[in-house]
């Protein structure tokens, strides 16, 4: 009970009033640099690895690379919240950990400087910090990705069924289509693409496919939004070679289907919410805006409860082995943040009321850092012992 109204009182206290002392400056300063060190870093692999792929795919499908340049900005706006979150939360740790291993910890502990302290100290970073993702996740990343999937439409699309290149087998529908061109143009105002000399392989459980065509055309029908390649003068071959029944059809036009219409839509409705504004999903209402609304508030949510697990989790004693407070730091952030994406998703699919949702994580994530709390003070008996009657 008494940490609770310690909890309570941390959130509803004021974050300025803190006194500028020198232990307070020292504590501070090192935060500052343990957090820039550590999202330098983060973001060094996550942003270089993305710069990586984009160049990949630059060289794979022939798109100017200075096309796909500002798609990797709006991913790295995208992937900001968690960065920033993950990255304070580990120099929390390793901030606190290092005042235990130099014993300047346990002095200031020796004048009643404890974990409440340590949390009342580095409030105003928590609080600056809680409104940078707050504003991040409500505003930017919204924006961002309707950004870039504006980007992605004006660079021809970049997914793997926007366009086919010429002297390259590609598959399609999980590898039950596999196609070659010899040669393809670019695709045109109308998302049309032309190609020649085609050889298509189709893969049946009765019995494959092969067409063979001269001409090709792939175009998207308006009507169920399927993508469609049109063969035109070819041969289609049902059956495998010395088969007694080998159908052999001499086309003039045909039409296969790559890319199903409700896939296209499905993956666009969810595309489509993430893009909306907060306010959108507040009028809108219905579970995939439920689940993503949720998911905003929860990014800004997580820095307030992670900055005191942060405190907790940095206890420790000269003797313990360093890195095992960081790796039970990582351990927690990807615990909690993979349980708010299963709890996501639990609200889209139906399987979770949104009532509960991703506030049941959390919840479930403070009643485990109360009772490592008390564990660590050995009052665990007495603490259950206190609720068990409620």
């Amino acid at each position: 009970q008494r940490l609770c109204c310690f909890i309570i009182s941390l959130m509803s206290s004021n974050i300025f009033n803190f006194t500028n002392t020198i232990i307070s400056r020292y504590l501070l300063k090192n935060l500052v640099v343990f957090f820039l060190a550590i999202f330098f870093i983060i973001g060094l692999i996550v942003f270089g690895n993305q710069f990586v792929l984009t160049v990949q795919e630059s060289v794979e499908h022939g798109i100017p690379i200075q096309e796909l340049t500002p798609i990797i900005g709006f991913n790295m706006l995208r992937d900001l919240p968690i960065i920033l979150s993950l990255s304070f939360f580990l120099s929390i740790i390793i901030s606190i950990s290092q005042l235990y291993k130099n014993s300047e910890a346990i002095v200031m502990n020796s004048i009643g400087l404890g974990d409440k302290n340590f949390i009342h100290l580095i409030q105003p970073v928590v609080f600056f910090l809680f409104l940078l993702v707050f504003f991040l996740t409500i505003y930017a990343v919204p924006w961002a990705k309707q950004q870039k999937s504006i980007a992605e439409d004006e660079t021809v699309n970049a997914s793997e069924f926007s366009f086919i290149t010429e002297g390259k087998f590609e598959s399609f529908k999980n590898g039950e289509i596999v196609f070659y061109a010899s040669e393809s143009s670019q695709i045109d105002n109308a998302g049309e693409q032309n190609m020649e000399e085609i050889f298509i392989y189709v893969s049946n459980e009765e019995s494959p496919i092969v067409v063979l065509a001269s001409e090709a055309t792939k175009y998207t029908d308006s009507n169920n939004e399927s993508i469609y390649l049109r063969l035109q003068d070819g041969v289609r071959y049902e059956g495998l070679p010395g088969d007694e029944n080998v159908n052999i059809l001499d086309f003039d036009k045909y039409d296969l289907e790559i890319v199903s219409g409700e896939v296209q839509k499905s993956l666009s409705n969810f595309s489509e919410i993430e893009e909306k504004s907060s306010i959108d999903l507040l009028m809108e209402g219905g579970l995939l805006a439920n689940a993503e609304i949720q998911w905003r508030l929860s990014q800004p949510i997580s820095i307030l409860i992670l900055s005191i697990i942060g405190v907790l989790l940095g206890r420790s004693s000269p003797r313990t082995g360093k890195g095992v407070n960081l790796l039970f730091g990582v351990i927690v952030f990807m615990l909690y943040n993979n349980g708010l994406l299963v709890a996501k998703n639990s609200i889209e699919s139906g399987q979770l009321n949104p009532l509960l949702g991703l506030w049941s994580i959390h919840i479930l994530l403070i009643l485990c850092m109360i009772i490592f709390y008390q564990l660590r003070q050995g009052n665990l008996g007495s603490f259950i012992a206190k609720i068990s009657p409620l």
